[in-house]
């Protein structure tokens, strides 16, 4: 997937990939990827950024762990953070009903 597809949506899904979890940088990627059947593909050039980003906007919060002898920032989401993942998918399914009224089959669209 392109990430020109993905523009507008970045803070969306990795809010989403934290949700009820705690996952370093590198394990939110996979999880990404893996959620997504391999389509979201983000460099650590994207991620990283952007859970800092998040993080000051009070929406992810991190701490230090050591996980096999290395040290490793663990992200999590916070209250506002969660409030925020609940407006995002409000509004996703909102858009995603709206484009497939557009560009949804024909039939579906008579009524």
């Amino acid at each position: 997937m392109k990430a020109d597809a993905l523009r507008g949506h970045l803070d969306g899904l990795l809010l989403a990939t934290l949700d009820g979890k705690r996952l370093h940088g590198y394990a939110i990627i996979e999880a990404l990827q893996q959620r997504s059947g391999g389509a979201v593909s983000l460099p650590t050039g994207t991620v990283y950024p952007a859970l800092r980003r998040l993080e000051r906007a009070g929406y992810v919060r991190s701490e230090w762990s050591t996980v096999g002898g290395r040290q490793r920032r663990t992200y999590s989401l916070t209250p506002s953070g969660m409030r925020t993942l609940n407006d995002e998918r409000r509004a996703w399914r909102e858009f995603t009903a709206a484009i497939d009224g557009v560009l949804g089959s024909p039939a579906a669209s008579v009524r």
